[in-house]
């Protein structure tokens, strides 16, 4: 698994909070800074460690290109945030604007950005613009040998996961949230109908509200509370090299991989097209509502069978309070990176880009998504239950999403005006007739 900057837990559970909050990836952390803010007395409880799963192991890019179109005006506000985070927190996350480039191989490949540009970008107010020749060079060098014209938003940035969502953490225990580690949530406790506690493995935490920000594990904490909640888990595996400069400071992607110049020197490679399903019993039953993503996306997954089919068989589908979760079987998920994909990414890059030539590899891991069937998150209350509400099911876009999902979370639970319009990540949409689905993006 990455090396990940450690938070020092607070000691002693409260008796009581507003809010607590379950799971401490991006997506729980930068809820409990924004309502922090707010003066609200909030507890943030995690199974493992922070930020020890998939929001320390994602790509750590902070992208608005190729946003769907229903995320464009979060990502904005979470852009915002993001330039403005190191001198909020006084921590370094490694945040830098950097842009970002989708080089483009095929003349189809062209006209799909160029049409997420007229559609989305402009209306939005993102400088991006298409580049070719001298000028795609210069965002990426050697870039126009290969591929005719790039997708370029200058804007758009990059941060270093393993260490910024442990610095938040730690700019949110100096505001007054309180942390615990290796401290499964278990289920909730209810009074006349809505949220009174959240019971953990130590304790309860009376408590006015509960947000459910358990990134792949959502779904199973639902579950124990007969809320349904579609949701599954995709892997994907990214490496590490060891430093190297190159000339290449913008963050970019083609053909079979991406990269992206990390705060030490290296570069974070990956492929841009292919993850791994993982087939668990979860995906027999979401099978319909994730047959739309897989008819557009098919070609980007690789399927197989393994242990995990098993493990989570074997998990328990309901549990009394006082028992042993799923949550405490599996403290931290650290599946193995698939060595064969990675492997293609880097060759694919020294191929096109022989700068990259030299690249070592330094570490590898892999991480599991947490999929929704529209690749949208949810971000909402739960109208079947007073007081909780659910921020999962990013699709891969929770890192950079994060800052701008917590101050939106905050916002829902306090009754403010919302910073963005928040009806396109209502929980409800997945059973109200809806039938929200993915959209091409790029």
């Amino acid at each position: 698994m990455p090396q990940i900057d450690r938070v020092t837990p607070n000691a002693t559970l409260p008796k009581t909070a507003d809010v607590v909050v379950i799971g401490g990836g991006v997506a729980g952390i930068c809820t409990a800074l924004e309502l922090a803010a707010r003066g609200l007395k909030v507890a943030v409880v995690e199974k493992g460690e922070i930020a020890a799963e998939q929001s320390s192991r994602n790509w750590g890019w902070c992208r608005q290109m190729g946003r769907d179109a229903r995320e464009l005006p979060l990502i904005l506000e979470s852009m915002r945030l993001w330039r403005g985070m190191n001198e909020r927190i006084g921590a370094e996350t490694g945040f830098r604007t950097c842009g970002i480039t989708y080089l483009a191989e095929t003349a189809a490949e062209a006209a799909k950005y160029e049409a997420w540009l007229r559609d989305h970008a402009r209306p939005a107010g993102i400088a991006s613009e298409m580049l070719s020749g001298a000028a795609l060079d210069k965002a990426v060098p050697g870039a126009s040998t290969r591929f005719p014209s790039g997708l370029y938003t200058p804007s758009d940035g990059r941060a270093e996961p393993f260490i910024a969502v442990p610095a938040i953490a730690r700019a949110a225990q100096k505001a007054g949230v309180e942390i615990f580690t290796s401290t499964a949530a278990r289920g909730l406790e209810t009074t006349g109908g809505r949220v009174s506690a959240v019971v953990t493995e130590r304790g309860a935490i009376a408590c006015n509200a509960a947000v459910v920000a358990g990134g792949y594990w959502s779904r199973h904490f639902l579950a124990n509370l007969a809320i349904d909640f579609p949701q599954l888990g995709v892997l994907a595996s990214v490496q590490r090299t060891t430093a190297l400069e190159n000339g290449h400071t913008t963050t970019f992607s083609g053909g079979k991989f991406t990269a992206r110049k990390r705060l030490d020197g290296g570069f974070t490679v990956t492929h841009n097209h292919l993850s791994v399903a993982e087939l668990t019993p979860a995906h027999f039953k979401y099978f319909f509502d994730f047959l739309p993503m897989l008819k557009l996306e098919w070609r980007g997954f690789r399927f197989r069978v393994g242990r995990r089919f098993l493990t989570e068989a074997g998990f328990k589908k309901r549990w009394a309070l006082d028992e042993m979760t799923p949550f405490e079987q599996v403290r931290i998920l650290d599946p193995e990176p698939v060595s064969g994909i990675l492997d293609e990414a880097l060759a694919e890059l020294k191929k096109y880009f022989p700068a990259f030539a030299p690249l070592q590899v330094a570490e590898r891991w892999a991480g599991i998504i947490d999929a929704a069937p529209d690749a949208v998150p949810t971000i909402a209350p739960v109208q079947a239950l007073a007081g909780l509400y659910v921020s999962s099911g990013y699709s891969g876009h929770g890192f950079g999403l994060g800052p701008g999902a917590g101050k939106l979370m905050a916002e829902i639970i306090t009754g403010e005006k919302p910073c963005v319009d928040p009806t396109p990540f209502r929980f409800e949409r997945f059973r109200d007739g809806s039938r929200p689905v993915p959209t091409t993006g790029v």
